[in-house]
């Protein structure tokens, strides 16, 4: 009877170890596959994806840094005063036009741009078709010219690779500023918004237009994100900088006008 017992016995354990082993090894399976997912979702393609993303973003940044190191644009300042007191426009186109290669003065575009009268016949001159009254002398009224004539004048001496970037927002324009270009524009001596008090209504011959005697023109040279830096005809020192805020409130007051050039 005892040896019977022990074969009982022995063929339980036989019988149990292997249940035992299996199962063991089904717990290691699931383990295993568990750490296997877990895996999985390390390398999950979204995740890659957004890995990938976080990349081009902090590259994005690295070439914006590059960028801003070429800023200010090197351009050559020139003076309006003493010759053109009123010849901001043309001032600034030269030094553009300068900057493209093309040596010429601030008195031949003075002597080429488009000119009207400041009043005839009842009406006031209008800056869209010509500058208007003396540029030459503060003695004489005068005022000022928008940038069609400016275009014009600029288109002569590059042409086809003029761009007018009139009604683009501040922002868009900015962008010409990365590729090196400078950009011709109108702004106002306050390089801020002008009170209303400052403003006046003209009745010309294509109608009334509001204009302003703090209307102004510089040459942008570069920006970043606080400041835009520009060459002033009315200043001695290269890349003047103001608040980029303010600067686009008198450039969007003043119409939006702005041109550039092309390779």
């Amino acid at each position: 009877m005892a040896n019977k017992g022990l074969i009982i016995i022995l063929f339980f354990i036989l019988t149990l170890v292997p249940f035992q082993f299996f199962s063991s090894t089904s717990t290691l399976q699931v383990i295993e596959s568990e750490v296997m997912e877990s895996e999985a979702i390390e390398v999950d393609p979204t995740f890659k994806k957004v890995e990938i993303r976080l990349e081009q973003i902090e590259e994005k940044k690295r070439q914006v840094y590059t960028n801003a190191e070429k800023f200010p644009i090197d351009v050559p300042l020139i003076s309006q005063n003493p010759e053109l007191p009123r010849g901001c426009e043309v001032t600034s186109l030269a030094m553009l036009l300068n900057h493209a290669g093309i040596m010429v003065n601030k008195i031949e575009l003075a002597e080429n741009v488009k000119k009207v009268p400041f009043q005839q016949d009842g009406l006031m001159g209008n800056p869209n078709d010509g500058f208007v009254g003396s540029m030459y002398t503060l003695e004489e009224p005068g005022l000022g010219v928008y940038h069609d004539p400016i275009f014009d004048l600029a288109e002569h001496y590059l042409p086809n690779r003029i761009i007018d970037l009139t009604g683009f927002d501040f922002e868009e324009i900015l962008i010409h500023l990365k590729d090196g270009k400078p950009i011709w524009v109108i702004a106002n001596t306050w390089y801020n918004y002008v009170p209303e008090t400052y403003w006046f209504t003209w009745k010309t011959s294509s109608g009334n237009i509001q204009i302003t005697y703090q209307e102004h023109s510089v040459v942008l040279t570069g920006f970043d994100e606080t400041y835009v830096f520009f060459n002033d005809p009315l200043e001695v020192i290269k890349n003047r900088k103001v608040l980029k805020t303010e600067f686009e409130k008198a450039y969007n007051q003043m119409g939006k006008q702005a041109i550039t050039y092309l390779d």
